[in-house]
Order: C-alpha cells, then structure tokens, then sequence
C-alpha cells in the first residue's frame, strides 16, 4: 500500500549510527535478505557516502555508496515500502550521480537482483546499461543463491 505524502520538502541528511534502528526497520521490510546492522555500521565506519532521504521526519529511503579511484559503487538504495513507484528512487540515483560527479568519478556501478525486474526499470530509465552478471551473487530463498546483473552509468 501506498502512502501519499502532503507538499513537503524533500532533503538529504547523512546516515549516522543513531538512525540504524530507523534504516533496519526499512531494510527488514524491503527485502527478504536484508543488510545487517553491521553492514552500515562498517560502510559507516569505512566512511562510505551514506545518505538519507527525508520529508520532514519521515524517512523515505536511503542510500549507500563506495567511492573507488574513478567509480562509485551503489552498494545499497532503499525506498520504504509505503513510499516506492513515487519517483524517490530516481530522486537518489540523480544526488549520487551529482555527488559521484564532483567526487570526480567517471562511472557509476551496481547489481541488481536478477530477478528483481522493477528495479532494473528504474536504472535503466536513469541511463544506467546492464553490462554483465555475476553468477550466484545474492543469497536466496531455502539456502540457494541468485544472479545479480552489473550495471553501470557513465557520468
């Protein structure tokens, strides 16, 4: 079920420690393999970019990302249940694109879920190409494993 919010501004806040129970509670009802908190508290630590996505209080997603020499790699991008197929997901790909931009990155890179088709569309309709799978890449459902497909975005 969707939620509409009312006219608010929408901002980016950096992810902190202090925002993991809120972020988990999303990522625990988002995917069936969701991260762990020790997964943000390490690209924390690492000093990964790490965002927010907010309308006043209400957390509409986040996202987590790996600065490298001349990429940056989407390592995580969430939007809340309530709040997806609203255009927030493209709202973060664009401010990491920015930001990867002025980080003097040349490409962006990220999997997908093989199976995970609407995600793909969203990528895709952001300019990023599928370019490779990486066999057996997620964990899945009884113990098996999952494809994932590389994508990337030429900045």
């Amino acid at each position: 079920m969707s939620a509409v919010l009312k006219a608010v501004e929408a901002r980016f806040e950096p992810l902190a420690e202090q925002h993991l129970d809120a972020v988990l509670q999303i990522e625990q009802q988002a995917y069936a393999h969701p991260w762990l908190r020790a997964n943000f508290s390490d690209s924390l630590r690492s000093g990964y970019q790490a965002q927010l996505l907010l309308a006043d209080e209400t957390l509409l997603g986040y996202f987590v990302a790996m600065k490298g020499v001349d990429e940056v790699h989407l390592l995580n991008i969430t939007v809340a249940p309530p709040y997806q197929r609203q255009g927030w997901a493209r709202v973060m790909l664009d401010a990491l694109a920015i930001w990867a931009k002025g980080q003097g990155a040349l490409w962006l890179w990220l999997e997908v879920r093989a199976g995970n088709q609407r995600a793909m569309e969203v990528y895709e309709a952001s300019g990023y190409r599928r370019v490779g799978e990486r066999k057996s890449y997620y964990p899945a459902a009884q113990g098996q494993r999952e494809d994932a497909v590389v994508m990337n975005l030429r900045l």
